[in-house]
């Protein structure tokens, strides 16, 4: 912690050094971007606070005797003499740079010396390339953000009095915290345990497991699914075994692919083409260039989430076909947001077809979805839990089941975790009011931006990604947010964009009110102003970036959602209002869970806790009852004595 605090405490003071007087102080915050108010304190003094902060921290962790990187004289005392000027330059530094300082030499001074090494100086070499990302301002800040449950989309901060709106988290449907999906995770803790036990292969291929790749099976459409620890893991551990199993695997990866599908390709060592982001023609001129016969993969994705564009799946597919190749779609950002059922936009491209289907298994001949060979998913976004699945072929999820070593050597997810994954996917089969209403709100955010100027990346999809085009004022605009209008919206920098094309990515959830929407657009608006950040009008004078103000972009694209696919959508929440939570899909999925764990009845048992009683028992053996939060039972749930608890 020691020295992650030097360097950050003193880049927030030296990047604004100034050792001019203090009637220069004003100029500077301009140029740098800082606006007090009049009156204004270093209570109010977003850059000092952040200081403190820090300082806070440092206090807090000193006691964990934090690894204290190794500088050498010069440039300590280069760094030294910055922050000295900083103090003396701004009158909003003097007290935060003391408090660092006291906190800092706190730090160092219970950390343990480095070790010694008489031949590679690794220390030197990892501040080296730390300072590397400190210099292209690509170094990432983790904020301290904690979801309150029962106030999405609500988190506080370090201080558990801090709270703030989280406006750029996955949870896409706040399925986090759905009902019958904490309550289905409670049941399943006290029957199961949390740990699996092991590896799928060791004690740890359960019948929930199993159950949930059953689901996500049917979800797709497809015979078979694989569960594994994330989709990282999924696109990673399935690409790499089927690359490095298919003799001489030419792979076609779009440009704008996830890094864990990048991963795999690499780590498969076959032969990989890049084509130009969703560019056909791009794509068919490196098809023909192989023979039909030679071993092929396309992989790209359906929701790019950076950028928000959407892959041209059917065409890809009639590509496929012709030139002999497989198809590998990432889902990741699309499942439980499109589709009837949430299966994702393969699904959604044939919408009717797929609802007259209903909930059954069996493929849809010639849709877009039964043509896609591997669909590859998360459990983490939309559907609130953790994990990643692969859906395909028999053959090809028992072949990757018994090859790939990302799923054969790790540790199986928790029962509690897989129940209420499947819970989630249960229940959004059967409900589609959240995801239009997701898109609703979609729109309606957009809607405002453009009626600012606020630039906004164009595309069809949920995501809405407002560009900043420099990494500096990304991050200073994410932080005054923050620091101002307790709105969280991370900033988004090199690698995961290119430099130029930072961004903030705002995600807007069927959970957020119409007065934190309002919030939203006004605070970003104000913020452009004074950080003078370009809008749109800007862009186009510029000629464009990242797709905002081309010269060609005067087309409209439509979102994916039609108009009439979002009829009967439930109204946008207002702030105290009540989220809907679908009986009839309650039902499905509290159902889904009746041979394992016993059917389940009446109200809704999401906030259980354990009763005092639980802890001293009235009579030896007595068995203590679980209770919920304010919720009546209309039956108590048994659970284990205390002796067996505190042996256990």
């Amino acid at each position: 912690m020691g020295p992650a605090l030097s360097v950050r405490s003193k880049e927030i003071v030296a990047g604004y050094a100034s050792v001019a007087a203090n009637s220069d102080v004003e100029k500077i915050h301009k140029d740098k971007g800082v606006f007090p108010p009049a009156g204004a304190t270093i209570e109010m003094c977003p850059h000092a606070s952040a200081a403190r902060a820090a300082a806070r921290m440092a206090e807090d962790l000193s006691a964990a005797a934090a690894k204290q990187k190794v500088r050498n004289d010069t440039k300590h005392a280069k760094e030294e003499e910055a922050a000295a000027a900083a103090a003396a330059g701004c009158p909003f530094h003097q007290k935060a740079v003391a408090e660092a300082a006291a906190a800092q030499k706190a730090a160092t001074a219970a950390a343990p010396k480095s070790k010694d090494h008489t031949g590679f100086d690794y220390e030197h070499f990892y501040i080296s390339e730390l300072d590397k990302k400190h210099q292209d301002k690509s170094y990432r800040y983790f904020n301290n953000i904690n979801r309150l449950a029962a106030k999405f989309p609500i988190a506080h901060t370090g201080s558990v009095k801090d709270e703030v709106e989280v406006w750029c988290a996955n949870d896409y449907l706040g399925m986090g915290n759905n009902p019958v999906v904490l309550e289905t995770m409670h049941r399943t803790l006290d029957k199961y345990g949390h740990g699996a036990g092991g590896t799928r292969n060791i004690a740890g291929n359960g019948a929930m497991h199993l159950s949930l790749e059953q689901e996500l099976a049917n979800l797709h459409r497809k015979p078979a699914a694989l569960v594994f620890s994330s989709c990282y893991v999924a696109n990673d551990a399935t690409l790499s075994t089927l690359g490095s199993k298919l003799p001489g695997c030419v792979y076609f990866s779009d440009t704008m692919n996830h890094a864990s599908m990048i991963q795999g390709m690499r780590h498969s060592g076959a032969k990989r083409v890049i084509f130009k982001h969703n560019d056909l023609e791009d794509l068919e001129a490196k098809l023909q260039q192989y023979p039909k016969e030679t071993p092929k993969v396309i992989a790209f994705e359906s929701v790019y989430s950076m950028c928000g564009s959407i892959g041209p799946i059917k065409e890809i597919c009639d590509l496929a076909e012709q030139y002999g190749a497989l198809t590998f779609l990432d889902e990741v950002h699309a499942v439980g947001l499109y589709g009837p059922r949430g299966a994702g936009v393969a699904e959604h491209l044939d919408y009717d077809a797929q609802l007259a289907a209903g909930q059954s298994s069996e493929p849809i001949e010639g849709s877009v979805m039964d043509r896609v060979d591997i669909i590859t998913g998360t459990l983490g976004k939309a559907y609130g839990a953790v994990g990643g699945y692969i859906a395909g072929s028999d053959d090809f999820v028992d072949m990757i089941r018994s090859y790939a070593p990302g799923f054969i050597f790790t540790t199986s997810l928790p029962p509690a975790t897989v129940a209420g994954a499947r819970a989630s996917v249960v229940y959004q089969k059967e409900y589609v009011g959240d995801r239009q209403l997701k898109q609703v709100n979609v729109r309606e955010v957009k809607r405002r931006f453009a009626e600012l100027d606020v630039p906004v990346v164009p595309g069809p999809s949920h995501i809405v990604p407002v560009l900043v085009g420099d990494a500096a004022l990304a991050k200073a605009a994410s932080d005054k947010l923050l620091a101002e209008h307790n709105i969280y919206v991370q900033s988004i920098n090199y690698p995961t964009v290119a430099r130029g094309e930072e961004r903030l990515r705002i995600t807007v959830t069927p959970r957020h009110t119409l007065e934190q929407m309002d919030k939203l657009v006004r605070a970003v608006d104000k913020i452009f102003t004074e950080l003078q950040i370009n809008r749109l009008a800007d862009w186009k004078r510029l000629g464009g970036r990242a797709g905002v103000g081309m010269a060609d972009a005067d087309e409209v694209i439509q979102p994916m959602w039609t108009d009439e696919q979002l009829v009967n959508h439930p109204p946008t929440l207002h702030n105290g209002g009540k989220a809907v939570v679908n009986k009839k899909a309650v039902t499905v999925a509290r159902g889904a869970f009746n041979n394992l764990l016993g059917p389940i009845y009446g109200q809704l048992r999401a906030n259980r806790h354990i009763d005092g009683s639980i802890s001293s028992p009235t009579a030896p053996g007595a068995i203590p009852k679980m209770k919920t939060g304010g919720v009546p039972l209309t039956k108590d749930i048994p659970v284990a004595p205390f002796s067996i608890a505190v042996s256990a």
